[in-house]
C-alpha cells in the first residue's frame, strides 16, 4: 500500500541551515515563524485562532537516506538507538511532528512561536492541541532520554543528519 501526500502549506522560519538550529521546540521558545497556506486551504483555517497550540505534521524534505539506527542529539551516552525510539528526522517516511504556540491566523498566513523547523519545510497537516484529548495523565516515562528540559533547550544541531 502506498500513499500520496501533498503539502497544504510551507513553513517559513529563520533557520536556513540544518546545522546549529534547535533540535526541539523547547530550544526555540522565542522563535517566530509563519506558515503560508495554499489559498485553496484557507477556509480550513476558520476557528483555528481559538487554540493556544497546534501540532505541525511536516515532511523532512532534506532527508536523503533514512536510517534505522541513529545517535540522537540528546543522548548523553552517544549510544546508537532504534530510529523509532527517537525524534530524529531520519525515519523511513521522514515525517516530523512539533507542538508550537499559535500566535495568529490572518487569511492564509498562520504565525507560530516555538518552532524548530527548517525554512521551506512542507507542511502536511495542522491540528489543534486540545488539553482534554492530549494531556497525558499518570506516570510518564521518557526511555533513554535523560537530558533535562534546560539541556534540551540549549542543544543545537550538528551535521550528523546532514547528507554529505
Amino acid at each position: 500500500m502506498t500513499f500520496e501526500l501533498k503539502p497544504v502549506a510551507t513553513i517559513r522560519s529563520p533557520f536556513c541551515e540544518l546545522v546549529n538550529m534547535p533540535v526541539q521546540p523547547k530550544g526555540a521558545r522565542d522563535v517566530y515563524a509563519t506558515i503560508e497556506f495554499d489559498r485553496a486551504y484557507e477556509e480550513g483555517l476558520k476557528d483555528l485562532d481559538g487554540f493556544s497550540h497546534v501540532y505541525l505534521i511536516y515532511y523532512f524534505h532534506k532527508v536523503k537516506a533514512p536510517k534505522l539506527s541513529v545517535v540522537p542529539f540528546n543522548d548523553k551516552t552517544d549510544t546508537p538507538r532504534g530510529v523509532f525510539s527517537t525524534r530524529t528526522p531520519m525515519h523511513p517516511n521522514s515525517l516530523g511532528l512539533s507542538v508550537v504556540e499559535l500566535v495568529s491566523v490572518e487569511g492564509n498566513i498562520v504565525t507560530i512561536k516555538g518552532v524548530d523547523v527548517l525554512d521551506g519545510t512542507p507542511l502536511l497537516d495542522i491540528k489543534p492541541y486540545i488539553e482534554n484529548f492530549d494531556k497525558v495523565e499518570g506516570e510518564v516515562r521518557s526511555g533513554w532520554m535523560l537530558a533535562s528540559e534546560e539541556e534540551v533547550g540549549k542543544k543545537r544541531s550538528d551535521d550528523r543528519f546532514v547528507q554529505h
